[in-house]
Parts: structure tokens; C-alpha cells; sequence
């Protein structure tokens, strides 16, 4: 039965061919390390910005959390707008804004001035981040050469988190603290050109119009999540208004949501993607990583600098193992993931992290660098292994009109595991930090008191002290901290382990399943009648929510001739392989359904299916 290319009736996905995909690979890349550098790249620059703007200590909070918060609450918000008015066109947006919001923070010489350009980041973040991981799923429609790519892009993004201390470290060391900033200006005029130019415009289902109320719910709803978090994490009272109030009002907003979405006929997030179990599996395993990494960083930074006297570029260099490890787990992940499969590559990920962990408790009061290297090395490669199995897995279960709404689930998660880690272990750290300094000799109650917010603060009531009772706190906090440091590693190697647990729910295989929902789409607008085995399945497949598992009834991978089939070492036959064989399709059809239109990047010299 002959088939005709006659394209339905909806927008365009951009799919990739040839070399230029690579090279779409590269800007997000760049895009993305952009991005992540700025996420840590202040954090080296307080001591020397608080001397020069004099910030309250409230402005100073918000000049470091304004970028974060607004960055988290936005990514729904922009990766839903993106499925609707192309991807491209807002990251090229994203890239101006990022651009003009580093010259006016650099050059800012009040508090509230940078306040305004942190937050003007956080909304070009927002742009950028979906933008780079939803295009990436449309330039890569073959799940193989996506996991290389997804192992590319996460390799970079642990890049850029990791060596924006060391570079902002040097910068302020040798220039002024706008100079973190303004390194972001000469980036973005060479990427943005560069990106109008060669990466494709892509988009998802433009079918209804885009709900405004809906992404400015999800917006708010986040962002109050997001800032009661952060609160808890800095010590305030968790029943506190500060505290509670934003938290349960974010948590009622994002209901709220949840239920707008699914009683709309065109909603931005299709609810039917968390019924998929591999689908949210994968975003809590992301949940999870973040938040046994994050505040476990942020606590390992302070030994290595209070405890071990290190200074912060040499902490920078003592954390590089953890980035080098975390590179190799990228550039090894896609093949590792088609030799053993989502639910093994996550579980045992988990379980390599959790042992890292484990390892570290044998920390202690003097510096042990072998231990330290072989702890950042195993944490590195295992934290690493996790998040990009669970990202290849979550946006390969999602269709490709919903990609961006899939990649800002995927990153608005990943900050939220990260505040909530922040949140969590910094609770932990200081519940069993507090008790070690409650009675040492000598030392009044109220410098007792004083000294148990924190390492740092106990450091400086100890040299106000002096003295006998000086020495005596000072090393009482050194003591306390490191049996809290290993209690904290202890819990967050429980919540690894749990996450162990969690990624059985994923597939045991690497699938690589035809896009049902698209294929069925297909063939109602050519008015084709589905027969065979090949269309057997599709038309089974119109009866499942969209983008349905890509497996049999008893959640087994189907067999190598079924669409669905694993992407294993040994080549399998694709889907139209068995098509070809009963007469269904030419032998020249393209895998994908032929009445996708490819738009290919400026330059490509390639036509559009």
C-alpha cells in the first residue's frame, strides 16, 4: 500500500541532520555554561562587593538569591511560552537580556541597582536553560545519538557550576567584583549572532491560546516554594510567617494549577506525562541528587576552608576531582546507558554516591588529601551518572511538541532539590552542630549562644575571647562541626539509597520507540487506514495517554521487531525495518513519521522533508 507525504495540519518540529546538529550542540553548550558559571560565580565576590556597596544585610540576601529564585519561579512560565512561539526566539531573547543585565550589574554602584540586574539574570536564566534542552530534544530525534548529547550538556553544566568559584576567585583577586559580571558581555556577542545563525526554530502544538493565568500561577507558585525553602535553609523558624507563609502559599498556588491544567482542552502542561512512570521517577530522582549534592557542598566548602584552613582558591582546586569525574560520567553516559539501561544506571549511580559519601565520614580534623580526592572523584562520577540518566530518560519520555514544557519540569526540579537540600541538610548541620557548643568551660552563655549559628561566628566570638575559654570554643566548634559534618553525610547518604530504591520504577532497557501519538496524527490526516503489524500497534497506541510506554502489559520491553525496541549494543531492526518487510513503507522512509517537517539551521543546504 503506497503512502503519501501530505504534512497535517500543525506546526512544524525542528529535527536534526548532518553535522550542524553537532554544531547546534556546541551554542547550547556554551549557552548553558554561561548560565551555570553565574549560578556560583558571586559567591567568591561578597567579601569584596559588601566593602564597596555596603549592602543591609536584607540587600545582600537578595543580591545573592534574586538570580536563583526568579530563574526557578520563570522556567515553567518560558518553557511553555517556547513550545508556543518557537524555542529559538526565545533563547535569542534570553541571550540579549542576559547580556545587557551583566554590563548594568558589573557597573552598578548601589545595592538596589544590582538587586534589579540579578533579577533581570534570573529572568534571562529562565529564558536560556529550557530553551537549550528542548531544542537539543528536537535537533536530536534519535534516542542514541540524544543520550550522547544530553551526556554533553550535563558534563557542561557540572562544569560550569563547579569552576565559577575558581574563575571568580581569580577575577576578584586580580580586578574588581564586576568583573564577574562582565565576562558575560564579550560570551553573549559572539553567541548570539552565532545562534541566530545556526540553530533552528523549532516549536510544539500551538493548538488554543497560551494560558497567561495558568504560567503566571505556576510563576508565583514556585517562586513561594522556592523562597520558603531558602528561608528554612538560612535558619529562620520553619512555622514562622516568613517561613511558612510563602511555602503554603506556593504549594496552594501550584495545586491550584495542577488542577487548572488538567480541565483545560489546551493546557501549557499536559498532566498526563506524570502518569508515565518512568517520567516521574525521573524527576524525583533529580529531586532527590540535588538535594543530597548541594547543601552537602555548600558544607564541605566550609571544612575545607574553616577547618582545613584553605583558602578559596585552593578549596576551588581541591573540589576540581569532583568536576573532572563528573566530565567522564558525561562523555561515558550514553554508552554505559545503552549497555545497562536506565533503571541500573540511576540505581547504581545513586549507590556509587551514596558509598562517596560514606567515605567521607572518615573525615576528620586534619586534612587527609588522598581520602578527599578519591571521596570528590567517586561523588563526582556517581552524582554525575544519576542526573543524566534521569534527564535522558525524562525528556525521552516526552513527545517532542512537549519538549520544553518537559525541560522546565526537569530544571524547575533540579532547583528545587537544590534549595531543599540547602534547606534540609543545613537543618541537620546545625541541629547537630548547636549541642557540642551548649557548655564549654569558661565561655559565657551568651557567647555560647552566639557561637553555635555557626562555624565562622564561633570562630570570631572565640578570638574575642581570648584566652583559655578563646582556645577552649575554638576547638570545641572544630569538634562539633565535624561530628556534624558526619552526621549530615550519613542522612544524605540514606536519601542516595532512596533514591536507589525509586529508580527500579524505571525501564530496564534503553528504548527507542516511534512517537505514537504523532505517527496516529499522521496517518488521520492522510486518511490511511493502519494495517499490519506495524499498524496494529499504532492504532493500539491511539487509546493511551500521549506518548504512551513503549512497552507490553506487563511493563516488559517489547520485542526487537515491535516499535518500542531496545537500543542496545547489538543493532536491533527499527520500526520500519519490519514496515519495509510487509509492503507498509518505502524503503527510504525516514524512521520518524514522514510528515514531520524538519527545518534545518541557516546554511545547511538541506531541504525540509
Amino acid at each position: 500500500m503506497s503512502r503519501t507525504n501530505t504534512a497535517p495540519a500543525r506546526p512544524p518540529a525542528a529535527t536534526g541532520g548532518g553535522a550542524n546538529r553537532w554544531i547546534v550542540l556546541v551554542v547550547l553548550c556554551v549557552s548553558l555554561l554561561v548560565v551555570a558559571l553565574d549560578a556560583t560565580i558571586l559567591h567568591v565576590a561578597i567579601p569584596s562587593l559588601t566593602e564597596d556597596l555596603r549592602p543591609s544585610s536584607t540587600a545582600l540576601l537578595w543580591i545573592v538569591d534574586a538570580y536563583p529564585l526568579i530563574c526557578a519561579s520563570l522556567l515553567i512560565l518560558f518553557g511553555t511560552l517556547g513550545d508556543r512561539v518557537g524555542r529559538r526566539r526565545i533563547l535569542l531573547l534570553g541571550y540579549a537580556l542576559f547580556g545587557v543585565a551583566s554590563a548594568v550589574a558589573a557597573l552598578a554602584t548601589e545595592p538596589s541597582v544590582l538587586i534589579g540586574a540579578r533579577v533581570l539574570l534570573g529572568v534571562g536564566g529562565a529564558m536560556i536553560m529550557p530553551a537549550t534542552l528542548s531544542i537539543l530534544r528536537a535537533v536530536f530525534p534519535d534516542r542514541r545519538e540524544r543520550a550522547t548529547a544530553i551526556g554533553v550538556w550535563t558534563a557542561v553544566a557540572a562544569i560550569g557550576a563547579a569552576t565559577g568559584p575558581v574563575l571568580g576567585g581569580f577575577l576578584v583577586e586580580h580586578y574588581w567584583w564586576g568583573s564577574v559580571f562582565l565576562i558575560n558581555i564579550p560570551l553573549m556577542a559572539l553567541i548570539l549572532p552565532l545562534g541566530r545563525r545556526l540553530l533552528p526554530e523549532s516549536r510544539g502544538t500551538a493548538d488554543g491560546p497560551w494560558d497567561v493565568v495558568g504560567a503566571l500561577m505556576a510563576a508565583a507558585g514556585v517562586l513561594g516554594c522556592v523562597l520558603g525553602v531558602k528561608r528554612a535553609g538560612a535558619g529562620d523558624p520553619i512555622l514562622a510567617l516568613p517561613t511558612a507563609g510563602p511555602l503554603l502559599l506556593g504549594a496552594a498556588l501550584l495545586v491550584l494549577f495542577v488542577r487548572r491544567q488538567k480541565r483545560r482542552t489546551h493546557p501549557l502542561i499536559d498532566m498526563r506525562l506524570f502518569s508515565r512512570a518512568a517520567f516521574t521517577t525521573s524527576v524525583g530522582c533529580i529531586v532527590l541528587a540535588m538535594l543530597a549534592l548541594v547543601g552537602l557542598q555548600l558544607i564541605a566548602v566550609q571544612y575545607l576552608q574553616l577547618v582545613l584552613g584553605l583558602s578559596p582558591l585552593e578549596t576551588g582546586l581541591r573540589l576540581l576531582p569532583l568536576t573532572f569525574a563528573a566530565m567522564a560520567a558525561g562523555a561515558t553516559g550514553s554508552y554505559t546507558l545503552r549497555r545497562i539501561g536506565p533503571r541500573r544506571m540511576v540505581g547504581w549511580g545513586f549507590v556509587l554516591t551514596a558509598a562517596a559519601v560514606l567515605l567521607l565520614t572518615f573525615m576528620g580534623q586534619h586534612d587527609r588529601p588522598l581520602l578527599l580526592t578519591v571521596g570528590f572523584v567517586l561523588l563526582g562520577f556517581g552524582l554525575q551518572t544519576t542526573l543524566f540518566s534521569a534527564y535522558e530518560s525524562m525528556l525521552s519520555e516526552a513527545p517532542q511538541r512537549s519538549a520544553g514544557a518537559a525541560a522546565s519540569i526537569g530544571e524547575t526540579s533540579y532547583q528545587l532539590g537544590a534549595g531543599m537540600g540547602t534547606a534540609l541538610l543545613g537543618s541537620v548541620m546545625n541541629a547537630a552542630y548547636a549541642p557540642g557548643l551548649a557548655a564549654v568551660p569558661g565561655v559565657p552563655e551568651e557567647a555560647s549562644r552566639a557561637a553555635a549559628n555557626s562555624l565562622g561566628e564561633a570562630y570570631q566570638v572565640a578570638g574575642q575571647l581570648g584566652g583559655a575559654a578563646g582556645g577552649a570554643l575554638h576547638q570545641a566548634a572544630r569538634h562539633a562541626f565535624v561530628d556534624g559534618l558526619h552526621i549530615t553525610l550519613f542522612v544524605s547518604a540514606g536519601l542516595l539509597l532512596l533514591g536507589a530504591v525509586m529508580a527500579r520504577r524505571l525501564p530496564r532497557v534503553m528504548e527507542c520507540p516511534v512517537d505514537v501519538e504523532e505517527a496516529v496524527d499522521a496517518m488521520s490526516a492522510e486518511h490511511v487506514e493502519p494495517d499490519g503489524p506495524q499498524g496494529s500497534d499504532a492504532h493500539h497506541g491511539a487509546g493511551e495517554p500521549h506518548g504512551a510506554d513503549a512497552r507490553d502489559g506487563a511493563g516488559e520491553p517489547r520485542g526487537p521487531h515491535e516499535p518500542g525496541a531496545a537500543c542496545g549494543p547489538v543493532r536491533q531492526p527499527r520500526p520500519t525495518e519490519a514496515a519495509e518487510r510487509s509492503g507498509l513503507a518505502e524503503p527510504s522512509e525516514p524512521r520518524v513519521p514522514a510528515t514531520r517537517e524538519a527545518i534545518e539551521p541557516a546554511g545547511s543546504g538541506r531541504p525540509a522533508h
